[in-house]
This record gives C-alpha cells, structure tokens and sequence, in this order.
C-alpha cells in the first residue's frame, strides 16, 4: 500500500490486544475458566454469533462475587504496548484527535488508560455486578447503517457520529471487532487476527507490532504524496 497524504486525520484505536498486549478479555476468561467459554469465543471468531451476544455470554458465566477478584487480576496481568505513551504525545503534538473505541469493558478499560489521558474520548461497554452473574451493558450500539446491528460497542456507527465532512478516519486493530470499522477507513493499522481478514477480504492496511511503528506510519502518510 503506498503512502498517500492524509489530510484531517482523526484516529479510533482499538484497547484490547492493540493498546494492550493481550486480549483482557480472553485472559479473564483463561484465568476463571468458566465452562463454556471456549465454544463461545470460537462463535465469535468465526462470526457465527455476534460480538454482542457472545461477549455477554462469556460475561454470564461468571459469578458478581468474583468481581473484586477479576478486577485485581486483569489491572496485573495487563502490559501497555511499546511506544504507547509517545504515540498519544505525538497525537497531541499534531493536533490528531484520538478516540479510544473498545469492545472491552469499563472496569479495566478506563483504569487502564487513566495514565495516558486525556483522549478526545473513550467508547467502551459497561459491567453490571448487582446480579448473581456479570451482565454487560452496551450503551454505543449499532446506527441504523450498521450492516451488522450486533456489534457491542458499534465502532462504524461511532466513527459516522464523530468523523466531520472531510476528515480521514484511522483504525487500529487487531481482531474481529476491529473488522466492520476497517472496512470503512481510509487507514487501516492492523495486527493479528485483523490481518488475516483483511487479507481474506483484500482489504488494504499497513501492520504494526508496536505503537512507534503505528507513528512512523501515519507520520509518512502526514508529510509525503507520492
């Protein structure tokens, strides 16, 4: 993919398994390995039930009594990506808007990027303890442009909501959740699982292993036309 000039660019990232190294979800679910959850996670994946309802799923399985238990254990286990905190200054220093757009959930989500802020924003779906079980909550759900109306966290229907006449949207992904927000951006980031569907559905991004690559990308696509 060549480098083209990007004129107005507003960036939506990804949190989970982009920002962090590891998906928090997955690894929650990995830790309290409630029965179960690996046919689910496996539907999600190869989108033969939606994120909504397979997120929520999950979630289901485990006790509100474990609350304070999964909470210490995702802020532990949790690692910032490389670069991280330099990409946020620079986003800064270039007057780029950047919006964090997750499907993860708000009780590690916003903690974790306490240190880093502030952002133009943060989208994420919400927990629920007060049951026998954790429910999620979704309160940025799909526009009625939405092709899929089961996303969770829509972040199509977030990006048409945010994106002004004329600006470039960015998205930085690594996974399924990512996908519907990829096929709609003029610059795709991409790791990981996303890659793959990109390449199955010949979507062109540019990869990234850490958050200083991710800044030397969008920097070229700033400052050179070819």
């Amino acid at each position: 993919m060549g480098v083209s000039m990007l004129s107005k660019p507003v960036i939506f990232c990804d949190f989970d398994g982009t920002v962090t190294n590891n998906d928090n979800i997955i690894a929650i679910m990995k830790k309290f390995n409630p029965p179960g959850w690996e046919p689910i996670k496996d539907d999600i994946l190869s989108q033969r039930v939606s994120i909504k309802e397979g997120v929520a799923k999950m979630f289901s399985l485990l006790p509100s009594t474990k609350k304070d238990d999964i909470i210490r254990y995702v802020l532990e286990q949790a690692e910032i990506r490389d670069g991280f905190a330099e990409f946020v200054a620079y986003a800064k220093e270039q007057n780029i808007p950047l919006y964090i757009v997750s499907g993860g959930i708000d009780f590690f989500v916003l903690p974790l990027l306490e240190p880093f802020g502030p952002f133009a924003g943060i989208y994420c779906n919400e927990a629920d303890f007060s049951g026998e079980t954790i429910q999620i909550n979704f309160p940025h759900g799909c526009d009625g442009d939405c092709t899929s109306q089961g996303c969770g966290c829509c972040k199509p229907s977030i990006i048409r909501k945010l994106l002004e006449g004329g600006s470039k949207s960015i998205v930085i992904g690594d996974s399924i959740t990512d996908l519907e927000a990829a096929k709609r951006a003029d610059l795709v980031i991409a790791r990981d699982f996303l890659i793959e569907k990109c390449g199955e559905l010949g979507l062109p991004y540019e990869p990234f292993e850490n958050f200083r690559d991710v800044t030397s990308i969008i920097d070229a696509r700033l400052g050179v036309k070819l």
